[in-house]
Formats: C-alpha cells, sequence, structure tokens
C-alpha cells in the first residue's frame, strides 16, 4: 500500500458526506493556527490518532503518513529549539503532524471522486465569476491527494542521494524532487486526456446519487 490509498471500509468516518471531512480539516487546521497552545495542540494529535482504529485503518498506515516527513519534523523541531525554546519545538512538530494525519485520514477514507464532487459542489458560487469550479475541485482534490505523495518521493531521493554522500546538498535533493514531480504531472495529464476528461461535461447520476436525491 502507498501513502494515503483509499482504504476502504465502513466505519462512520467513511460513511461521513465528504464536504463535512473536508470542512472539518479546514476548521481543524484553521483553529490550530488561531489558537497555538501546546495543550490544544497535543489534545488535537491524540483525537486525530484515536479516528484511525475508529475507522478500521492500523497503526502502521498511520505511521506510514508520517515517515517520510521525519526528517523534517526533526529538523523544524532542532531549528525551534534553537531559536526559542524546546516546548516551541514541540507545538510546531505536533501541529503539523496533526494536520498530516488528518489530511490523510481524509484521503484514506474518501474517494477521490466522492472528493471532487463535494468540492465542486461547495465551490459552486465561482461561477459567478466565470471560473469552472470542476477544475478547481479537481486541482485541489490532487492536490491534498499528492501531498504524502511528494512527500514519499523526497524521502526516496533523499535516501539515495545519501548512498551518494550528497544528502547534505538541497540542490541534489531538490532537482531530482521537481523533475519526478513534473513527471508525474505529465503522467497525470495523460491520464486525464487518455480518459477524454472534460469538466465541462456532467456525468450522469449513479443509482446511489438518484436515490439520495429523490
Amino acid at each position: 500500500m502507498t501513502l494515503s490509498d483509499y482504504v476502504p471500509g465502513n466505519s462512520f468516518i467513511h460513511r461521513l458526506p465528504s464536504g463535512i471531512k473536508i470542512l472539518s480539516l479546514a476548521l481543524v487546521g484553521t483553529l490550530l493556527f488561531v489558537f497555538p497552545l501546546l495543550a490544544v495542540v497535543l489534545s488535537t494529535l491524540v483525537v486525530v490518532a484515536a479516528l484511525y482504529p475508529l475507522a478500521g485503518i492500523g497503526p502502521k498506515i498511520m505511521l506510514l503518513q508520517l515517515k517520510p516527513l521525519l526528517w523534517v519534523l526533526a529538523l523544524l523541531f532542532a531549528v525551534q529549539w534553537w531559536m526559542v525554546d524546546w516546548v516551541s519545538g514541540v507545538l510546531v512538530v505536533a501541529r503539523l503532524s496533526a494536520l498530516l494525519l488528518l489530511a490523510a485520514l481524509v484521503t484514506l477514507t474518501t474517494r477521490t471522486t466522492d472528493m471532487i464532487d463535494a468540492l465542486e459542489s461547495g465551490l459552486s458560487w465561482l461561477r459567478f465569476l466565470r471560473i469552472n469550479p470542476a477544475k478547481v475541485s479537481l486541482a485541489l482534490s490532487l492536490a491534498l491527494r499528492f501531498i504524502p505523495v511528494l512527500a514519499s518521493i523526497t524521502a526516496e531521493v533523499r535516501e539515495a542521494q545519501k548512498a551518494r554522500g550528497l544528502d547534505r546538498s538541497a540542490i541534489a535533493v531538490a532537482i531530482p524532487v521537481i523533475v519526478r514531480t513534473l513527471k508525474m504531472a505529465d503522467d497525470i495529464a495523460a491520464a486525464l486526456e487518455a480518459r477524454a476528461y472534460d469538466p465541462q461535461l456532467k456525468r450522469p447520476q449513479s443509482d446511489a446519487e438518484k436515490s439520495r436525491g429523490s
């Protein structure tokens, strides 16, 4: 299993509407920055971690979401400890970990198509600005889906460069990451084109959608 692959399940988290999960992610992320209190951040991290077993997702998959960024978290902690104090370092690391785990939980329990539909519905007001909400929702859902993927790519490149003694060079790590990211973007664009994806066209409603509408 790769990072943030959809994990099928029938938990209440899986059954929650996609829009509710996306709004919750945005709300929690905002509150963590509005109230930068260590007790609040640690409590949020504990609650988010507790949601994984409730969704039927094991600790191994949960820890896999953070593994590619462990060195980044360690660096942030060291910088904050050096510039401020260790409490600030714990606060920054715990806040980022909570956000990453919550974003991963959303993608692990939400199909990409459901996420796109929810975002498109919530961004329908953009039509008044002559902006196609389908394109915006696709971009946002892909960004949310591939954030952990990019972290995994960075970790892989760093390990490869470490074997060559180049892991301390930012350029030696950044350039391969950029190249692989652009290649991945080209592959996604080619896949969408091969499937004749057109955000202007409306998808026919499924039987489940029709039953909800009635």
